[in-house]
């Protein structure tokens, strides 16, 4: 119900055929190109703050420009982006001359990359817009580089760069990366140099080192420095492209390639559908593994970092990737199922007065899966009461009739209306204007009888719940509502890419600490600061997260009972109907999602070192900022 800003999405093309014979096969030169923007389009829920593209040209002679790149801000950055090249390109491309079309044409190469950006770290501005580029007049020293991540270790990263004599410009994780990768692809060069420099020389030098370039020892070079979640994506001027996976597979990526084309997406059905592709076909990179192609268009990967635990991320699962891929979708199917046996025992097994909906559409999937596992359940229940009419002679078309005419009560409960402009009010007159962002279907519960039961896909703040959702809900007056989660309590921090780095905005850290305080225990509250300071002073790699003890005392369903009465308390208007809030639960999350086992959001168990570090930062600054 209230959108997270996700980490971004990655699009990496490189072309193993001359363009014209993209142009012979598909009728244009800008084949590569098209198929670029398809992608982008189909990862914009990815990021929606800005975009950018990169390309290179292979085929280019001295003195030309061989190395391409735009980028917008604002959520319409794709079609601002392609509406710019198009102007670019001479409306009759496809009618030029192959040598013409291929040499001199600006944003048609053998390289392209694509990136779809949301600010994770507060920044925002075309200076943090990928691609980033580090330029050289040799074509194998120019880097090009886009990713999906976010660094816990940028200090050590900064240290690093400047311990081996660079003066980097700006402090962020895209530029220790841009400027730690470019330092050890001129190092490359330079052996290639030495290794040459005596048998070759001018053109001909730098021809041969462009050959023998290897990206694996460079990654090999540099990622082992990396914390975080990432999948990095690169290109040198020569042709040579890279993309490398963190070890913990924290951040996902796909890729396909064939005799024509080598393609790298964060998304498996963006692959499928642009490219027509079965799903056998389409690959998840490994964890710590590299997709490398070769200036020759040669494919390989290689294992540049050992292979850490299995922590994909659950979240990519349950919120944020596309539902049209074929294992999300039964995931989320499974995630809705899961919550049935503890639902029924809510509504006291009585669906005869209960409506099932769902809000928003991004919880249709699991809605469908909870229906599912109703469904399954009341059959079993009509199969019951169809064996007991039969064992006491009450078998009669009438009774038959009445039992299987039972149904899940479905209804389409809530739409979400235009989008309110809100900027003109503040204070109660705003949240007043909030509340008017859902309509509801009147006329589909019967006041004072039925439970309304309605599932979201994740509640993390609870704004939009309290200031306007449920206000909505109880003008249909139901006797109970249900609000349902297919995700468990989010109670952590995120530093792997998605936009949660406050303890502060999660609703669950606040019920925990209103009931630390209701019940006398605000000793933990301080001994918890405490034990985060102390964690300073030692080794990043045995810090714990002291965070824990916060949730400690309580049972998941104590919280949610907290969170509830923080939902319907100090609103603007009554809510008289009772409102409960029922979560997934961690181990059936885990159920549901088998593959994806990365959970810290919700237990605190963070993959890498960096991520305890953050956390028990994150709890000193909410501490200092409101009991100091």
């Amino acid at each position: 119900m209230e959108p997270l800003k996700h980490e971004c999405g990655v699009v990496l093309i490189r072309l193993r055929r001359p363009l014209h014979y993209y142009k012979e096969k598909y009728g244009s030169y800008s084949y590569a190109l098209d198929k670029l923007y398809l992608m982008m389009e189909k990862q914009h829920n990815r990021g929606q703050e800005a975009a950018g593209i990169g390309v290179v040209k292979l085929h280019v002679p001295a003195g030309h420009e061989n190395i391409f790149r735009e980028r917008e801000l604002g959520k319409d950055a794709i079609p601002k982006i392609f509406a710019f090249i198009g102007s670019e390109i001479p409306a009759d491309i496809d009618n030029l001359p192959a040598d013409e079309a291929e040499a001199f044409t600006p944003f048609l190469g053998e390289v392209y990359m694509g990136h779809l950006r949301y600010s994770t770290t507060g920044r925002s501005g075309i200076s943090y817009t990928h691609p980033v580029l580090r330029r050289n007049n040799w074509r194998s020293r120019s880097l090009m580089l886009c990713g999906n991540f976010n660094m816990t270790n940028v200090r050590e990263m900064f240290e690093h760069v400047v311990s081996s004599g660079q003066h980097p410009r700006i402090y962020s994780d895209t530029n220790m990366i841009l400027e730690q990768v470019g330092y050890a692809l001129d190092k490359e060069n330079h052996r290639l140099y030495r290794d040459l420099r005596d048998s070759l020389n001018g053109p001909e030098l730098a021809e041969a080192i462009e050959d023998r370039l290897d990206l694996a020892s460079v990654l090999e070079n540099v990622t082992p420095g990396w914390d975080g979640g990432y999948v990095m994506c690169g290109a040198t001027g020569s042709g040579d492209i890279f993309a490398v996976r963190d070890p913990h597979g924290i951040r996902p990526a796909f890729y396909y390639y064939d005799d024509e084309i080598v393609v790298l997406a964060s998304e498996r059905p963006v692959i499928q559908t642009v490219f027509d592709v079965p799903v056998t076909s389409v690959r998840e990179l490994g964890f710590g593994e590299a997709l490398i192609v070769n200036k020759a268009g040669d494919v390989s990967t290689r294992q540049v970092l050992p292979a850490g635990d299995n922590r994909r991320c659950s979240f990519e699962r349950i919120y944020f990737s596309r539902g049209s891929d074929v294992d999300i979708y039964r995931e989320r199917k499974a995630l809705g199922e899961a919550l049935v046996p503890t639902l029924l025992k809510m509504v006291n097994y009585d669906v005869d007065h209960t409506v099932f909906s769902f809000i928003p559409n991004t919880a249709e999937v699991a809605f469908f899966g909870m229906m599912q596992g109703l469904e399954k359940r009341l059959d079993e229940c009509k199969l019951a009461d169809i064996s007991r009419l039969i064992a006491y002679g009450d078998a009669t078309d009438e009774n038959l009739r009445r039992v299987l005419s039972r149904r899940v009560r479905v209804e389409k409960i809530a739409i979400k209306d235009v989008k309110m402009r809100t900027f003109i009010a503040d204070g109660s007159s705003r949240d007043d204007m909030v509340a008017h962002v859902y309509d509801v279907t009147y006329g589909t519960v019967e006041p004072g009888v039925d439970t309304l039961v309605v599932i979201d896909d994740s509640i993390v703040r609870g704004t939009t719940l309290k200031q306007s959702i449920l206000r909505r809900l109880d003008r249909l007056k139901p006797r109970r509502i249900i609000v349902v989660s297919s995700s468990p309590q989010v109670r952590y921090p995120d530093y792997y890419g998605i936009d949660m780095s406050a303890l502060e905005q999660f609703i669950a850290f606040h019920a925990a600490i209103r009931l630390l305080k209701e019940t006398g225990r605000d000793s933990i509250i301080h001994d918890t600061y405490r034990q985060c300071i102390r964690q300073r002073e030692l080794p990043i790699e045995q810090r714990r997260n002291c965070v824990k003890a916060i949730y400690a005392p309580f049972s998941d369903t104590e919280i949610s009972e907290a969170i509830s009465c923080m939902l319907t308390e100090n609103t603007i208007q009554p809510i008289n109907a009772k409102v409960d809030i029922l979560y997934q639960s961690l181990e059936g999350m885990h159920m549901a999602i088998p593959g994806h086992p990365g959970d810290w959001y919700f237990s605190g168990d963070y993959p890498t070192p960096g991520g305890n570090r953050q956390v028990n930062e994150a709890f000193i600054d909410y501490y200092e900022n409101n009991f100091k």
